[in-house]
């Protein structure tokens, strides 16, 4: 079901689509992909929203830095001085975080207002991504498709193609809060990552992939999530065609339990730990899957560069239930 949501200050209309199969409701933004809410049941069947959100546009406007349930691209997370190279050639891009580019720039897929249709148990979003924006090279095809499978979960699938030789990296930027409200430090998570990225100063990749025994860094088994993290972990499944279960979030106080699944080789974990006003630092959790930072200039991680004639193509699945 979809309706008028309302109408940016250009006149340009946004559109709200609500999605409802076993028990959950979601409800997704034409702009910037936004998944502005999740409802789910607790273990004693009482529903709230699991995820930050605003409850109308002018929110996302005004605070568009946490990027609070988006679609995040051309490139999800940081390229190191806003510099890449491609074939010999050089691009520059905005640098929006420190010295850094972050989430496709100064105005990345999260402030596009996308073209929505209908789809099987969801709805699907369509743009392109013309050549030179925000500093990327190629004309980039590119949808998100939202739906809800049968079990009430929810399956973001990602597809693009390109002219011309570019970089790709797509996720979503929800924070889940299972409880609904207040701070998630006491969720626990379970990753099944053996090993991480360390980072410098700046937050980009050093190029290490290091052990995470016997370091805060192992989630291996499930522990309390705690505060400190915008780093990403290498998936110990890697990069399949399929996507396979790498994550668990459970808050003991609601009994919600969030699963991830992914075709993605990465995950970063946020704690939000600089949320601001009207939210709280460590009132979610981001839960990004997705390539690595920085990959473009890391020819060892596992490589973003889209070409003619292929195709993008990467999905995520997010599972409720209780416990």
């Amino acid at each position: 079901m979809s309706e008028l949501f309302c109408t940016l200050p250009d006149g340009t209309p946004v559109h709200r689509w609500t999605l409802e199969r076993a028990g959950v409701r979601v409800r997704v933004l034409s702009y910037g992909g936004i998944v502005q809410s999740v409802e789910v049941p607790d273990r004693d069947g009482r529903t709230a929203d699991v995820v930050l959100g605003f409850p109308g546009l002018e929110g996302y406007l005004e605070h568009p830095e946490p990027y609070l349930g988006a679609l995040v691209g051309r490139y999800a997370n940081r390229i190191a001085g806003g510099r890449f190279s491609l074939d010999g050639r050089s691009y520059a891009l905005p640098v929006n975080d420190g010295p850094n580019c972050l989430h496709g720039g100064g105005r990345g897929f999260d402030k596009r207002v996308w073209e929505a249709e209908p789809a099987a148990d969801g709805v699907r979003l369509r743009r392109v991504s013309d050549d030179g924006e925000e500093g990327f090279p190629g004309r980039l095809e590119v949808s998100a498709t939202y739906s809800l499978d049968a079990s009430g979960a929810l399956r973001i699938a990602y597809e693009a193609v390109t002219d011309a030789p570019t970089v790709v990296n797509l996720t979503n930027h929800t924070y889940w809060n299972l409880g609904g409200s207040g701070p998630t430090r006491g969720h626990e998570l379970r990753l099944a990552a053996s090993r991480f990225t360390p980072v410098d100063a700046d937050l980009i990749p050093t190029g290490e992939l290091r052990d995470v025994s016997g370091s805060r860094f192992d989630f291996r088994a499930a522990r309390e999530v705690g505060s400190g993290y915008d780093h990403n972990f290498v998936l110990d499944k890697g990069l399949t065609g399929a996507a396979e279960e790498v994550a668990e979030l459970h808050d003991p106080a609601s009994g919600r339990v969030l699963t991830v699944a992914t075709t993605e080789p990465g995950l970063q974990l946020y704690t939000a730990d600089h949320l601001a006003a009207p939210f709280a630092p460590g009132e979610g959790v981001a839960l990004e899957t997705q390539h690595f930072p920085d990959s473009p200039n890391r020819p060892e991680f596992p490589g973003t560069v889209l070409r003619p004639g292929e195709v993008f193509g990467s999905e995520t699945v997010y599972g409720f239930s209780t416990r």
